[in-house]
């Protein structure tokens, strides 16, 4: 590997973009679970999946936004512990992010059986694989200072190691690469499986005078799916680019634009999730206003009876090819 870049600075505007960026990520991953602790009929499976995923991108953020309030000049036991700190939340956060994705594939395209001992194999790997991974990095003294060439102000894999392209691939860039690749192909797999329920709903529908129009409440699902991927990788993708130029040892990773786009994509996460699952979801978003118009908000309708049984596993079809049309009643009720 190259001899590495200068330090990239960081400057003052840089720095206030990125640490507002940490404190909604704060706030959103905090809103997302208030409302997981606020209304238990909402527990579904995947919301608490995603309860996990926000506690991951809730840690990432407060460490992130330490390190970059500090902007480490060297590595020193705060260095260390904050890289620590946000390489394990950040790795946790993509196989969380990964684990929601190969959920709803399961229960929505297979209509495989999902127990607890699926959740329990999601924790093991989640949050198992990523400590692992840094208490061997911490052990072995490979976090420390990084010069901001693959971060934004906080500590990650150490400038000095001489293994350190493998390190940063162990400690988030491979799980991240990964996640770019199976996120799309699951959510187009779920998407072209609730687009045949749907043409086996307008089949159904002439036949069934009475069936609901469930036409806008479908047209939200499919764009989250779609979105869900895609808002994922535009986030993530600039640290990315900014790796791929660190190992090139060009000056362009020093770019102003680039660095202030790593520092908001790693660290707004956890608002992005709170954006798509609590405003954009009707009957949480709903729940929010008549809380906060203290009970005044009565005429707002949201359905309770419905919720309770959003994104539940559809039940079997008879033919396996073209789902039946109520098995997209369960998918479009969590929007």
């Amino acid at each position: 590997m190259a001899a590495p870049l200068p330090p990239t600075p960081l400057f003052a505007a840089e720095r206030g973009a990125v640490l507002v960026s940490c404190a909604l990520s704060c706030v959103g991953s905090a809103l997302l679970l208030c409302t997981h602790a606020q209304w238990p009929e909402l527990r579904t499976r995947p919301r608490q999946l995603l309860l996990y995923l926000s506690l991951a991108d809730l840690l990432s953020a407060l460490s992130y936004f330490y390190g970059v309030l500090q902007d480490f000049e060297r590595t020193s036991w705060d260095c260390v512990l904050q890289g620590a700190l946000s390489t394990f939340a950040n790795t946790s956060s993509f196989f969380w992010t990964m684990a929601i994705a190969l959920y709803l594939y399961l229960t929505i395209v297979r209509g495989s059986p999902t127990g607890t001992g699926l959740l329990w194999c999601f924790h093991a790997v989640s949050w198992g694989v990523p400590l692992a991974i840094t208490v061997a990095a911490v052990a072995l003294k490979k976090i420390g200072y990084d010069a901001s060439n693959v971060s934004v102000g906080w500590c990650w894999v150490n400038l000095d190691a001489e293994d350190r392209l493998l390190w940063m691939l162990l400690t988030g860039k491979v799980w991240e690469i990964l996640a770019y690749v199976t996120l799309p192909v699951l959510y187009i797999l779920i998407k072209k499986h609730i687009n045949r329920a749907h043409a086996a709903l307008s089949e159904y529908r002439p036949i069934l005078p009475g069936a609901p129009a469930l036409q806008p409440r479908t047209s939200i699902a499919d764009k989250k799916l779609i979105l869900i991927p895609v808002i994922f990788i535009f986030l993530r993708i600039w640290s990315t680019v900014r790796f791929i130029l660190t190992l090139c040892n060009s000056p362009a990773v020093q770019n102003s634009v680039l660095v202030v786009l790593h520092g908001i994509g790693n660290t707004f996460q956890g608002g992005a999730n709170c954006i798509m699952f609590v405003l954009c979801t009707r009957v949480v978003r709903a729940r929010l206003l008549s809380l906060l118009c203290c009970g005044h908000c009565d005429e707002l309708d949201w359905p309770v009876q419905r919720s309770n049984s959003s994104w539940q596993r559809p039940r079997p079809h008879k033919d396996k090819d073209v789902p039946g049309p109520e098995q997209t009643k369960p998918l479009l009720s969590s929007t």
